[in-house]
């Protein structure tokens, strides 16, 4: 295993955008590769997407390491982590993070089995134990309730996928260059059964919740599918975003792409406002780290109005229109 060195991170970049995980990934590979003594690598696999290597220099990586070709213009799993263990054989990292998004979480998986390594799933936090330099990755477990770290001791790379919005993104450190590897794509070895037809842009209203600075999440509280369009009011007015813990998912009234919470989104907006959410741990797993939490609820003794800058007692139906009205 001493023949495996460096740290890398896997640079997501789809439709001609480098995704912000990228660089909250560099923010964690860094302090890594720093306590090992080693280089930070970032990997780009896409087509026409060498330009984002500049990004990644400005951001810390040391190497870029890229395989840009046409057929990796979609993503197709199998064709993606094919590609991937053939980079991984070649030139032997040590650990390797890779962000806990749908393209990641899939990616991630089906490499450590072609590799035949470990990976840690869905972790909020890494860390170099410095006894033996082996990766320590913290996730939840049990719904939740308990946090484990989870360590590889005999195979490498130590592979984890990290929950975007666990780390900030890297400082921007203009001018900074490095390495730049290219790696050839194989088109009769990276192959797949399954074959890319065409995307569909999910036509969703409103902000994406990763980059939204302000929130509105209703809960179970809000009774029904229609009180979100009241909860979207307010959210409009402040130039924001509307989310839901998994109980109005669960129910049907909203779609899952705006659930927040360990089964959902991990977010962290600089205020969030908490609409009949009781407040279980499993959803403040996703947005606890919401620079100010506003929380309406008839229940004072819910445990999202403990933890609240502001909580609100009383019913959202009243709360929110006057809210609404004092806005305009």
């Amino acid at each position: 295993m001493k023949d495996f060195k460096n740290v890398w991170i896997f640079a997501e970049a789809q439709r001609g955008k480098l995704s912000p995980t990228a660089l909250e990934l560099l923010t964690a590979g860094r302090k890594l590769a720093d306590d090992l003594g080693e280089k930070l690598c970032a990997v780009l696999l896409g087509y026409q997407v060498e330009h984002f290597a500049k990004d990644l220099f400005e951001h810390g990586a040391d190497v870029v390491y890229v395989c840009d070709d046409k057929a990796l213009e979609n993503y197709v799993d199998d064709i993606y982590a094919k590609t991937l263990t053939g980079m991984i054989q070649a030139y032997k990292p040590n650990k390797f993070l890779l962000p806990a998004t749908n393209m990641g979480r899939s990616l991630s998986a089906k490499t450590a089995v072609f590799v035949g390594t470990g990976l840690t799933a869905d972790a909020t936090e890494v860390v170099i134990n410095k006894e033996d330099g082996q990766l320590h990755a913290t996730r939840p477990t049990f719904g939740g309730n308990l946090m484990a770290t989870i360590t590889c001791a005999h195979t490498r790379p130590e592979m984890c996928s990290l929950r975007p919005m666990s780390y900030e993104k890297a400082a921007l450190q203009a001018g900074r260059t490095g390495e730049v590897v290219k790696f050839p794509f194989d088109a009769a070895k990276y192959t797949s059964l399954a074959h890319f037809i065409k995307f569909i842009k999910s036509e969703g209203e409103g902000l994406d919740l990763s980059e939204a600075e302000v929130i509105v999440a209703g809960g179970r509280g809000v009774g029904k599918a229609e009180g979100f369009l009241l909860l979207k009011k307010l959210a409009d007015r402040l130039g924001g975003a509307v989310a839901a813990s998994r109980a109005p998912v669960d129910s049907g009234w909203i779609d899952y792409r705006y659930q927040i919470g360990l089964t959902g989104r991990t977010v962290k907006p600089k205020l969030y406002i908490a609409c009949g959410i009781s407040g279980q741990i499993q959803h403040m797993a996703g947005m606890s780290g919401s620079d100010v939490i506003v929380a309406i609820n008839k229940d004072a003794e819910a445990p999202m109005m403990k933890v609240a800058n502001y909580a609100v007692q009383g019913d959202l139906y009243d709360v929110i229109p006057a809210m609404l009205e004092a806005l305009k």
